[in-house]
C-alpha cells in the first residue's frame, strides 16, 4: 500500500510516467425489438427485452501525474486480450518513457510471465525492460487510480445497450477524448499520513 502512495507523490516525470491500470468485463445488450422514437409528450421508449451479445474487456490505464486516460474497449474478455492490452501499455502511447511505473492489482495475469504467453520472447523481454511493476495489496485495489475511472466511464459511458464491439469502442474512445480534452484529472489526496493513521490497525503489532 505504502509503495503505490509513494509512486503517486513522485513529482511528475515524462521520462518514466506512472501509469495505473486495471480492466472491467462489459456485457453486450442487443434490442429484441426497436426503441420507439420520442415524439410530443412522449419521451423515447424501450422494450424491457433485450438480447445478450457477449463480453468485450474495457482496459483503462491512467497517466496519474500527467492527467490523461486511454481506454480499449474491443479487446474479448479473457485473459489473452488482457494480455494484448498489457502489451499496448508497454508499447504506447508514450513513446518517449525510458520507463512505465506501472500500477496494478496483484491478480495472477499481471505478472510479466503472462507476457511470454503472448509474445515471442525478444518481445517479452523488451516490453518488460519497460516496465517498473506496482502492486496494490490484496482487498486494496480501491487505491487504483484506474479503478476509479472505470467507475466514471461505467456511470457516464456505459450505462446503457450496446450491442457490438465496434459501438462500444467507438463510445469508449469518444468517452476518452471528451474526458482528455477537459483535462479531468482525479484530485488524489489520500497520502502515506492518511493511511497510517487510519489503517493502523492492518499494520504489523511489533509489541510482544
Amino acid at each position: 500500500m505504502e509503495d503505490v502512495i509513494q509512486t503517486y507523490q513522485l513529482p511528475y516525470d515524462p521520462k518514466v510516467p506512472v501509469v495505473c491500470f486495471d480492466e472491467a468485463s462489459q456485457q453486450l445488450f442487443g434490442e429484441v425489438r426497436p426503441p420507439m422514437r420520442p415524439s410530443r409528450g412522449r419521451p423515447r421508449r424501450v422494450d424491457y427485452e433485450y438480447e445478450r451479445k457477449g463480453g468485450v474487456q474495457p482496459v483503462h490505464d491512467v497517466r496519474a501525474a500527467a492527467g490523461l486516460a486511454g481506454c480499449a474497449g474491443d479487446a474479448p474478455a479473457n485473459s489473452a486480450g488482457l494480455r494484448q492490452d498489457r502489451a499496448r501499455v508497454g508499447r504506447g502511447p508514450l513513446p518517449h518513457a525510458v520507463k512505465i511505473r506501472l500500477v496494478q492489482d496483484n491478480l495472477n495475469t499481471h505478472d510479466g510471465a503472462s507476457l511470454y504467453e503472448a509474445f515471442e520472447p525478444g518481445v517479452a523481454w523488451r516490453l518488460l525492460d519497460r516496465i517498473e511493476f506496482h502492486y496494490t495489496p490484496k482487498h486494496g485495489s480501491w487505491l487504483n487510480m484506474a479503478e476509479t475511472e472505470i467507475s466514471i466511464l461505467k456511470s457516464q459511458c456505459l450505462d446503457r445497450r450496446l450491442d457490438t464491439q465496434e459501438q462500444l469502442a467507438g463510445e469508449v474512445a469518444a468517452w476518452v477524448a471528451k474526458r482528455n480534452a477537459q483535462k479531468a484529472k482525479i484530485h488524489w489526496t489520500f497520502t502515506l499520513a492518511n493511511a497510517r493513521r487510519k489503517l493502523h490497525k492492518v499494520y504489523p503489532s511489533i509489541e510482544g
